[in-house]
């Protein structure tokens, strides 16, 4: 993890195509939320309602890198 890289957790809004999802923060921002090549595969099952971790810098909170699967019940 990068020095200035932050971590948030959020509950994923919409799945969208390629390992996109739109996530909401608890603070209601909204951001773009991805997967990675190698994580890509453990997010496959997350669907609206799931909540997930993010990675954020703080150059560009408008995007944010998936890191943790936390799926709710």
């Amino acid at each position: 993890m990068r020095e200035d890289a932050f971590r948030v957790e959020g509950r994923v809004i919409e799945a969208l195509p390629n390992g996109t999802f739109q996530v909401e923060l608890s603070n209601g921002h909204k951001l773009l939320g991805f997967t990675t090549g190698r994580t890509e595969k453990d997010f496959a099952g997350v669907k609206s309602g799931d909540t997930v971790k993010l990675q954020l810098t703080p150059f560009d909170l408008s995007t944010g890198r998936l890191v943790m699967d936390k799926k709710t019940i």
